[in-house]
């Protein structure tokens, strides 16, 4: 029973998000989504960053696609900074591929307590073996340390630090606006036995929880685009809630 009535929510979902507007931040940065596409796919030490890379400690709902798609943001909202900030292009090109490893990076220790601890000390181990600046090595492990809502954020080493941590952030927290109710959630309930009404007990709660991520946003670009992001994925979890108030009402 549940299997279906969680398939026609999903429905619900994936038939809601199609009738919205598609983010603002994915229409007007379309070339800078384009070129970290490339740095993700052709980038020597992004491949090598893939060799770590484990599902089974990423985390169900945090898993590779999870952290595809906050690398691949994190990298447009570096380009996007950069121009803000005028970074001349050979440093941000730099700063795209060592965003992107601290995306792919981030969950790899998920499933533990206190991952984003758990996942920078791995980072760093990772690290010890790449071609990279200790300095970037330090961003990188720092980003993910520091890449959690709602926690003490640890003072950056110097401006590019809090920039790569920062765009890190706020690329994973893009994942709690239409991807949260589209992919996450369902990938969750897959895992569990969760029946219908614990769902829909918490599931306002959880909204409104969600709704305060709007305030955290940490770039100028985060800032600007990332509360529409947050609205969109609230407008599908409304229509999930209703659905399930219509089921459970019905039942």
């Amino acid at each position: 029973m549940s299997e279906l009535v969680y398939l026609k929510l999903r429905q619900t979902a994936l038939k809601t998000a199609a009738l919205l507007n598609v983010p603002l931040f994915y229409r007007n940065h379309k070339a800078e989504i384009e070129l970290a596409d490339v740095s993700l796919r052709t980038n020597s030490l992004i491949k090598q960053c893939r060799t770590y890379l484990n599902p089974e400690t990423m985390g169900c709902g945090h898993g590779m696609e999870h952290s595809e798609a906050v690398a691949l943001d994190a990298g447009a909202i570096i380009q996007a900074e950069s121009r803000i900030r005028n970074i001349d292009r050979e440093e941000a090109g730099r700063l795209i591929v060592y965003a992107e490893i601290s995306g792919l990076l981030h969950d790899i220790r998920r499933t533990e307590r206190d991952h984003a601890i758990a996942g920078s000390n791995e980072a760093r181990k990772i690290l010890n073996a790449f071609q990279i600046e200790d300095r970037y090595k330090r961003y990188i492990v720092a980003a993910i340390r520091n890449h959690e809502a709602f926690k003490e954020v640890a003072e950056s080493e110097d401006a590019t630090a809090r920039l790569i941590a920062d765009s890190l952030y706020d690329a994973d927290k893009f994942r709690w606006g239409p991807d949260n109710f589209t992919k996450t959630l369902w990938l969750l309930l897959d895992s569990t036995n969760m029946p219908l009404e614990a769902l829909f007990e918490h599931f306002m709660e959880n909204l409104r929880y969600i709704e305060q991520i709007k305030e955290t946003f940490r770039t100028e670009t985060g800032k600007r685009y990332g509360p529409e992001i947050i609205d969109t994925g609230i407008a599908i979890g409304n229509a999930i809630y209703n659905e399930m108030a219509f089921i459970l009402n019905s039942m």
